[in-house]
């Protein structure tokens, strides 16, 4: 079936949440399912990915390998005019930390070396390992002022352990000194959660990324981070993960068990987990064309922080870019959406379509 041209629209579509894949990690990956014993979630889900001969595992394989013809073809087909990409989930976060730690450098210059090659198309996250707290924050510098890259990519848990943990949290002062949003990217559920969902088949994308996901940046919220750093900025995709639509059930709790004193975990906060949505998040629609939720989540967070991605090369569905195109919302909304908000979060130059 024969894609349709892509509408002249006069915004830019800028893509926010796009992965991407090295050769060279995917080595390290066959090693890590070549021990036998390595993590369940890993196994199901990139194990799957690159061993299957399904369809769509070897369109999701190729296209993630690949930096320059086949990326670029399938964003002039679906009318996407610039990528922010980002190193796949898991990323490092599933190696040693000496692995980790060494690759993450790697990973950036193959990024950074492919948006040299196409600066008008290409926008880069700068990846870390969050198991040496010091080396990923070092990183992040190296990243803004040697690779020109301005955002961080964390695919959630580090081997079932959370940014919420103040030992983590040197990754956050970096990231608030070097002004860089941190991207939180779901990852495949630890092993401590995988059970019920892995039985079900509902450990994916379809349901457990978006739970274990929304539960990380919830964690962030509650442990107080955004009140030790107040101008720290993270960006959540698939709609937020949910979070907006249960701000008021997560605001009325929050409060009740911080006054019950049930849980030494819960701390009161300077504000409410809401305001700190508001305030501190940004989300990207990745995976959801969906006019409803989109404007539920512009209402709740603002026309300024709701930004459009696809979740590229997972959810390349070209025909949803118009989907999205012919929403009944203001042209001024439309190009916040498509372009101006990823251009602010993400530092890219404005240019006209």
């Amino acid at each position: 079936m024969s894609i349709p041209t892509p509408a002249k629209v006069p915004y830019r579509r800028i893509a926010t949440e796009e992965a991407f894949a090295p050769k060279e990690m995917l080595e390290i990956y066959n090693k890590i399912l070549a021990k036998g014993n390595t993590d369940v979630g890993f196994a199901n889900l990139m194990g799957f990915y690159m061993s299957s001969p399904s369809d769509r595992a070897k369109h999701i394989m190729r296209c993630l390998e690949d930096l320059d013809d086949i990326r670029l073809g399938h964003m002039n087909e679906s009318g996407v005019d610039v990528q922010v990409i980002a190193l796949t989930s898991p990323g490092v976060q599933i190696m040693d930390k000496e692995t980790a730690v060494a690759f993450a450098p790697v990973a950036n210059d193959i990024l950074a070396e492919a948006c040299k090659r196409h600066p008008t198309r290409f926008v880069g996250m700068i990846t870390v390992a969050p198991q040496d707290p010091h080396a990923a924050a070092k990183e992040i510098e190296r990243g803004v002022n040697k690779l020109g890259m301005h955002s961080v990519v964390i695919n959630s848990h580090t081997h079932g352990e959370y940014l919420s943990d103040p030992k983590f949290w040197e990754i956050f002062e970096a990231a608030e000194a070097n002004d860089t949003p941190i991207y939180l990217h779901p990852n495949s559920l630890p092993k401590d959660m995988i059970k019920p969902f892995l039985e079900a088949g509902l450990d994916g994308a379809v349901y457990g990324f978006g739970v274990e996901t929304g539960l990380h940046a919830l964690r962030i919220i509650t442990a107080g981070v955004f009140d030790r750093f107040p101008k720290l900025r993270m960006v959540i995709g698939h709609m937020g993960e949910a979070l907006p639509f249960w701000a008021y059930r997560l605001d009325y709790m929050h409060n009740a068990t911080v006054k019950s004193k049930r849980y030494e975990a819960i701390k009161p906060t300077l504000r409410k987990p809401s305001d700190y949505l508001k305030s501190n998040f940004y989300i990207t629609n990745s995976g959801v064309a969906w006019e409803p939720a989109i404007k539920f989540s512009q209402e709740f967070m603002g026309v300024d922080r709701v930004l459009y991605a696809m979740d590229y090369p997972y959810q390349y569905a070209p025909e949803e870019v118009g989907f999205l195109d012919n929403m009944k919302m203001s042209d001024a909304d439309k190009l916040a959406f498509f372009q101006t908000n990823a251009e602010h979060v993400f530092k890219i130059p404005h240019a006209k379509p």
